[in-house]
Order: C-alpha cells, then sequence, then structure tokens
C-alpha cells in the first residue's frame, strides 16, 4: 500500500538523525519537494518524535506489555505511531496505524508487522503514570541533575518543559531597508529575517558603528553577521568549514575559512569582534531536540577547550578598547563563565544569561569583554 509522503519522509529523516544528522537540515532537503501540508505534517512528526523521545519509548514498553530490544526501523515506526495517535489530533487512526505497518515492511522488517499493528491498536488517550521525572519531561537525567543543581528544581524543569514545546517564530526587521517596495509580498524576504529573539540581542552589545572594522571569527550560517552589517562596518566573516562558508556568499564581501583556535592571520586588530562559539547548544532543545540525546558528559570536557582558544585567539586581534562578545546557546557553566573567568575580570564589561522557560526565546551567554590597553 502507497504510504503518505508525510509520513515517509518523516521516517527516512528520523532513521538519519539517528547516524547523526541534524533534522532541521534534513527536512529543508528532503521536504523541499512535498506540499505545504505534507512539509508540515512531516516537521510536526520529527520533531515530535525527538521532543517526547523517552515517552514515546516508555509507552512503546506500556502497551506492548514488556521491554524488549526492537530494531530501530521498528521502533521508529512504533514512536511515529504512537506520537501521531496520542498527541496530536485530527490525525484518522487507521492512517497512522497502517502507515506504521508499510514503513516496517518497506525497512525489511515484515516480521515485525504484525507486532506494530497490535501495539498501535491500544494506544488511547488516557492519563499515564510516568515512572520518573526523565520520563515525564523527556529529557535525560544526567542534564536535569546539572539544571537543578545549578538553577533549582523549579527552573530545571522549566528548561526541560520549555523543550517539549513548537519554538515561537521571531522575525527582525533589518535597521536599513532594502529599497523597493515593500508592500509587494515578494519583497517580503528580503526585509524580514527569522531570527530567534536571544540571537537578536547578541550583536547589539557590540554598540557597532559605521566605518568599524568588524570580524566575525565562528560566523556560519551569517544571520549575525548580516545583522551587523546593517550597522555600516567593515566585516570579515570567517568559518572553519568551507561548505559553510559557501553557503554566506553575497552575506559579506570579506569570507575566510580558517581555524579560529590558532593564531589570526590578519595584519591589523579589529575595533569590535563577535565569537559566537560552537558549542553543546543546551539553550536550544526545543529548536534541536536531537541534542539532548546525543549530548554526553565528556563532551563538556571537549567543547570548552576549543572554546577558551577561540576566545584567545579572538582576543589577541582586539584593538585596545575595542569590544569582543563571546556568546554561546549553551546553559552549562563549563562552556560560558569558566571560558570567561580565562580574561581579566577588569575587562569584562557584562554578563549576560537567558534561560528557556523563564526568558523568551532560545538559552543563551553573552560575555562583553574590552580589548586590553586601552
Amino acid at each position: 500500500m502507497p504510504i503518505a509522503p508525510a509520513r515517509l519522509a518523516a521516517f527516512d529523516i528520523l532513521r538519519k538523525v539517528e547516524k547523526g544528522g541534524y533534522a532541521s537540515d534534513l527536512l529543508l532537503l528532503q521536504t523541499a519537494a512535498l506540499g505545504s501540508r505534507d512539509a508540515g505534517l512531516a516537521a510536526e512528526i520529527v520533531f515530535g518524535v525527538l521532543r517526547y523521545r523517552a515517552q514515546l519509548d516508555y509507552l512503546v514498553e506500556h502497551y506492548s506489555g514488556r521491554r524488549q530490544k526492537l530494531d530501530p526501523e521498528v521502533r521508529t515506526a512504533l514512536r511515529m505511531g504512537i506520537y501521531q495517535l496520542r498527541y496530536l489530533e485530527r490525525i484518522p487512526a487507521h492512517a497512522a496505524v497502517t502507515d506504521a505497518v508499510e514503513l516496517v515492511k518497506r525497512a525489511h522488517k515484515r516480521s515485525a508487522a504484525g507486532f506494530v499493528n497490535a501495539v498501535l491498536r491500544q494506544v488511547e488517550r488516557d492519563p499515564i503514570a510516568w515512572p520518573s521525572r526523565e520520563v515525564e519531561l523527556s529529557c535525560p537525567e544526567w542534564l536535569l541533575a546539572r539544571w537543578e543543581q545549578r538553577y533549582g528544581e523549579e527552573t530545571a524543569a522549566g528548561i526541560a518543559r520549555a523543550a517539549l514545546k513548537q519554538p515561537e517564530t521571531y522575525f527582525r526587521v533589518p535597521r536599513r531597508m532594502p529599497t523597493g517596495n515593500l508592500g509587494q509580498v515578494g519583497d517580503l524576504p528580503h526585509a524580514l529575517r527569522i531570527q530567534d529573539i536571544g540571537s537578536q540581542s547578541i550583536v547589539p552589545l557590540l554598540h557597532l558603528a559605521p566605518g568599524q572594522s568588524f570580524l566575525d571569527l565562528c560566523a556560519a550560517p551569517g544571520n549575525k553577521t548580516v545583522q551587523a552589517l546593517e550597522s555600516g562596518v567593515l566585516a570579515v566573516a570567517c568559518d572553519l568549514h568551507y561548505h559553510r562558508i559557501a553557503q554566506m556568499k553575497g552575506l559579506a564581501s570579506h569570507l575566510v575559512v580558517l581555524d579560529g583556535t590558532r593564531p589570526l592571520p590578519f595584519a591589523r586588530p579589529f575595533d569590535r569582534i563577535l565569537v559566537d562559539v560552537p558549542c553543546s547548544g543546551t539553550g536550544t532543545l526545543g529548536r534541536n531536540p536531537e541534542i539532548k540525546w546525543r549530548l554526553t558528559p565528556a563532551d563538556l570536557d571537549d567543547l570548552p577547550r576549543r572554546q577558551a582558544a577561540l576566545l584567545a585567539s579572538a582576543r589577541a586581534a582586539l584593538a585596545p578598547g575595542g569590544l569582543l562578545v563571546y556568546s554561546t546557546c549553551s546553559l552549562e557553566p563549563e562552556e560560558n563563565e569558566a571560558v570567561v573567568s580565562t580574561v581579566p575580570q577588569e575587562l569584562i564589561v557584562e554578563t549576560i544569561h537567558r534561560i528557556p522557560g523563564r526568558d523568551p526565546g532560545d538559552g543563551f551567554f553573552a560575555a562583553v569583554i574590552r580589548g586590553a590597553g586601552a
């Protein structure tokens, strides 16, 4: 039987996410040819399964009556089916069940088709007594324990609950509007950019002005670079990976591929520098839910070393009295305060910390640092 395009795409994307892919990127690629309705349903299923994964896995055991080892393809089909049946409205039950069975057959797991059908036929919407907060909040216990120790039990639970919700969409209006008739719908994509409200608040911390030299050390995908260019700065945008810099072609006139953890090759210092470092992303779990299942405590030992090296390279390229912003979308102190503690206290102008569930938008940390020798 034919499988609905949205469920077929969602299944393939979820399998690729388990192998290391990123849901947002895969959805853009694999739903481009789908109609808006199918693309929307595929995204709802993918993000829903990733956000509620712990609950869904518990429900697989609950409805099957036993804990057992399942092939990844079978577990993915069951997660998708239970999510649609229990968490979504207006999804015909027969469609969710039938397509889950067909997805298992398509994945060459025909022997499991009867089991998938039997489990999904039992799914209902009655309240469930979850066995632990890890399952109820669908978040690894080690992360919850870290947040509770740092922020308190209520805030930790709020972070986890915020990660179960679809993030709000924020638009940013450029300071310099493009020329032309902005009343035409076709011009609007050039006038408005989708950018989280937290992300929008980073660049203004640099107090940019026309003519200043500006370095964006970890620039891709370029939202903050574009925001900075609206102030009339002379920008250099860098990234470690060529393919990420290539995607920014046309956004800035000077694009450089380099490893920012090493001494930078620039002859003159910069008035303003943004160091928006690669990080764990624990402030963006609602937007990137696969992170919470992929991140390990060992990552929080490795990431800060690279982040500290990026900050040190950037500080060496900062003009005396200039401003540098070090930022992450992480909630973890190892990536934030611990890295910034390598800077003399008298050079730290201010630090800002936003937390999902407490503050609007994604979570982030930012430190404004002044250049030495002013």
